[in-house]
């Protein structure tokens, strides 16, 4: 029901298009969303992929720094990763000689693990076990922390924005003292209020505020009172419009508003890219936001989900946080991007399958034939694997992995005249997915009631051949460029922590 009346509407603003009422012919803002949670790109990789947007058409881009950004009074939110302030400058200096406009994003209430995980912070945490959220009542404390981050990045960047996130809260209400608010007021009121509080700071600063909209979607009253200089950003992957609220109540706000559509997001991970999804994202959601009249659009690009496994010390001293899912990083993306460049300078919607087979051919040198091949694997096997399960599809796992090693061998018998080292991504990308795939059918194997111990020699013969490979090598060769070596060893370890574990424990069980 929900793609159905996401293509009804879509149709509508086509409609719309093709009959000269198109509300906004243009974006002003053309951007991209970089997150630099994991997966910290080295400097020459940034200014270079700076130098892509420009090629492409872009005049924005919005940083989310997280831990990487070099906070002068704070010293514990800098993570190993961190740039100096020197290099945070000529990046920004160098994006604006290229006439990129760099805007900061700072969390600002959710996702903020990061910063309240040290106990300088503790005093705003919503939750003393859960470090995700600010408490919306602490607002002295909150004014006095961000006030304080905002005039550092002011400091640093140039642009009239400063991004504030406000997004996915998932502890809205939580606190006792939340809960007597939401009690009396609604959560509306309680999410509302402290947003307004980290808008005006913006604006007294000098600065416009932006802000996801989906929570402001959900609960439509915490767009009251907000400065008018408020922009808020409609991210939707290819869901219903209404998917977090009242879309209309977002249009007939009065506040700027930008899309976002997304080429890395959920379920993405290391082990499957849905790439059909992305293209489909680009090609519905653009022409959608400007039929609304959005006057800008930004892509997202999430290296991670935001959420994070804790490792304790003891009950409350917290030593580390995991992101919970990794996605493969943006160096193999580079087709994605160059389809949102081209849906974003165009008017007429993307034709995906031109768009790939054109890309295809010029990019790599392929043939129609090869070309139709290489697209055909990118769009087979995108189903996400849970609990032994296969997403919401009847197919078994077997299955699943059997198509997976079917497009890994094409994607290896494709060989492209130009851009080895970008094709190259592929492959790996597709190894990894079948390696990965191979594991869950032996854990599957594993959880079945009547497994027994006359199986385990076979097992582990198969566990020890997913050990042994070149796949760290790979990686670590085709990224190098990319992102820090320590990052490349942490990206590795973790990509074969499941399969190196099952191996040892099984191991020993067999002794």
């Amino acid at each position: 029901m929900k793609n159905l009346l996401l293509t009804i509407v879509a149709s509508f603003v086509l409609l719309c298009q093709t009959s000269g009422q198109t509300k906004n012919a243009d974006f002003i803002v053309k951007g991209f969303h970089l997150d630099l949670r994991v997966q910290a790109m080295k400097m020459p990789a940034l200014k270079k992929f700076a130098e892509q947007l420009k090629d492409g058409g872009m005049n924005t881009l919005i940083m989310e720094w997280e831990g990487t950004y070099p906070f002068k009074n704070h010293p514990l939110i800098p993570n190993q990763y961190a740039y100096t302030r020197e290099e945070v400058v000529d990046f920004v200096n160098y994006c604006e000689e290229l006439g990129i406009d760099v805007i900061p994003l700072q969390q600002s209430f959710g996702h903020v693990e990061y910063i309240l995980r040290n106990y300088r912070y503790k005093e705003l945490r919503e939750d003393q076990k859960d470090f995700s959220q600010i408490n919306p009542l602490k607002e002295d404390l909150a004014r006095s922390l961000f006030k304080d981050l905002f005039s550092d990045m002011i400091s640093t960047h140039k642009s009239d924005y400063i991004h504030i996130g406000g997004d996915e809260t998932y502890l809205l209400g939580h606190s006792k003292e939340s809960q007597k608010k939401v009690a009396e007021l609604g959560k509306g009121r309680l999410y509302g209020d402290y947003i307004k509080l980290l808008c005006e700071l913006v604006v007294e600063l000098g600065k416009k505020p932006v802000l996801w909209a989906d929570i402001a979607m959900k609960y439509p009253d915490a767009l009251q009172g907000l400065p008018q200089e408020t922009v808020f950003v409609d991210w939707n992957y290819g869901w219903d419009i209404n998917m977090f609220g009242k879309h209309s109540n977002l249009l007939e706000s009065g506040f700027e508003i930008w899309g976002a559509p997304s080429l890395r997001s959920h379920p993405d991970n290391f082990y499957n890219t849905q790439w059909e999804k992305h293209f489909r994202n680009i090609r519905e959601f653009i022409p959608l936001a400007r039929g609304f009249g959005y006057k800008g659009m930004v892509i997202t690009s999430w290296s991670t989900s935001g959420l994070y496994s804790s490792l304790w010390e003891s009950p409350r001293d917290l030593v580390e946080l995991y992101p919970v899912r990794r996605v493969y990083p943006l160096s193999g993306f580079n087709i994605l991007i160059s389809a949102y460049f081209d849906a974003v300078n165009n008017q007429k919607p993307l034709n995906v399958d031109d768009f790939v087979l054109g890309y295809a051919k010029k990019q790599y040198g392929f043939s129609n034939e090869e070309s139709k091949r290489f697209w055909k694997a990118l769009q087979a096997n995108p189903y996400e694997i849970n609990q032994g399960e296969v997403g919401s599809s009847d197919l078994k796992i077997k299955s699943v992995k059997d198509s997976a090693y079917w497009v890994l061998q094409e994607l290896n018998d494709l060989k492209p005249k130009l851009n080895q080292n970008e094709f190259a991504h592929y492959p790996l990308m597709a190894e990894i997915r079948a390696r990965y795939l191979s594991c869950m059918l032996i854990e599957q194997k594993l959880n079945q009631p009547e497994f027994n111990e006359s199986q385990l020699k076979e097992i582990i013969a198969e566990l020890k051949k997913l050990k042994d490979n070149n796949l760290n090598a790979r990686f670590a060769a085709l990224n190098k460029d990319f992102i820090y070596p320590r990052e490349i060893e942490d990206e590795n370890e973790l990509r074969n922590r499941k399969i190196n574990l099952l191996y040892e424990r099984l191991s020993r069980a067999k002794q």
